[in-house]
């Protein structure tokens, strides 16, 4: 009988080294698409955050890719703490497994809090960027920005090409005549701005806001969902070592 039970312990053991095994198979892909979605982010929308009066976005992106980065190496540590079926491995695997769920965590809740405040910000903001920052020396960075905003969204002013009326750039001899800047137009040539017509221009209802706003609700609950869905997998994680460790120790003592 004893014998019987000892065979089942053993079997109990490899049957959760295996499950362990599978789980930080998926926590690893998961950590490197975590990085995907941040580095993604930074790299290819990196243009759009000059238009944000905080960095509340930026952040969120940079926790995920620290996050994903911390999963990775987690994973390769859990599969050698699984293939040497080693206690103290397993113990720093759980604790590095606490560490990123709350790193996440923290990722998931910046995401839903900036969602709540987008709107207002890209109101309050991007008008005004429009109106004195755009075509100044110093914000060449800001300036880009929004000709790659109203270039990738096909849009024009913040709320419409109205808004260019009373920007300082336009009303200044650098304009030469145009009535909005040349990244308004649908197909960009010199001083094509001089034509404001909606058969040049675009001309979006909503403006550059509405497509702004969507684009970064999107992508806000993208990070969200992988973070809330990476931290699930955590939680399944540290409860398969905790039974292996667990076995571990019966099998040794």
């Amino acid at each position: 009988m004893a014998h019987y039970k000892t065979e089942q312990d053993d079997w109990l053991t490899v049957y959760l080294k295996y499950l362990l095994f599978v789980f930080n198979f998926f926590f690893w892909a998961g950590g490197a698409a975590v990085t995907a979605v941040g580095v993604w982010t930074l790299v290819e929308k990196s243009g759009y955050l000059g238009v944000l009066a905080s960095s509340t976005f930026a952040a969120s992106a940079y926790i995920l890719i620290f996050g994903g980065a911390l999963v990775m190496l987690t994973g390769f540590l859990g599969f050698g703490a699984i293939v040497r079926e080693q206690k103290s491995c397993l113990s720093t695997y759980f604790c590095l497994l606490l560490v990123i769920f709350l790193v996440e965590l923290v990722a998931g809740v910046l995401a839903h809090v900036y969602y709540q405040r987008l709107s207002d910000e890209l109101k309050q903001y991007l008008n005004g960027t429009l109106t004195e920052n755009y075509g100044q020396p110093r914000a060449r960075e800001i300036t880009a920005a929004v000709d790659r905003l109203q270039q990738d969204f096909k849009c024009c002013g913040s709320n419409s090409s109205a808004d260019w009326q009373h920007s300082a750039y336009i009303l200044s001899r650098e304009a030469e005549g145009r009535l909005v800047p040349d990244s308004c137009c649908k197909t960009v040539v010199a001083r094509c701005g001089q034509r404001a017509h909606p058969s040049n221009i675009y001309k979006v209802e909503g403006g550059c806001i509405t497509k702004l706003e969507q684009f970064l609700a999107d992508h806000l609950l993208l990070m969200g969902a992988v973070g809330i869905g990476v931290a699930c997998l955590q939680i399944c994680g540290m409860v398969l070592t905790c039974c292996l460790h667990r076995r571990l120790q019966r099998h040794f003592y």
